[in-house]
């Protein structure tokens, strides 16, 4: 049966601010493959793994297409980032 999985990936960050940064760049960079789903990236501290952060807005877009830019960013959501 065909269903929806997670794989929790350990890292070593020195705070909240660089597990997110190096989240960002895992997921863009892992999203050529068709399985991954970045918008739903997310990290917890090791010992409070049921606090999660989002790292990406992911809010819904026209067309079916999610915001690509950073969870509580200021301004218009956007698919793609800005230059």
């Amino acid at each position: 049966m065909a269903g929806r999985f997670v794989i929790h990936l350990p890292v070593a960050a020195r705070d909240l601010a660089g597990a997110v940064r190096l989240a960002r760049v895992v997921a863009r960079w892992a999203s050529v493959l068709s399985q991954l789903d970045p918008g739903e990236t997310t990290v917890s501290y090791e010992d409070e793994q049921d606090v999660r952060h989002r790292v990406f807005c992911d809010a819904r877009l026209a067309g079916g297409r999610r915001c690509v830019l950073r969870a509580g960013h200021d301004g218009p959501c956007a698919r793609r980032l800005p230059r």
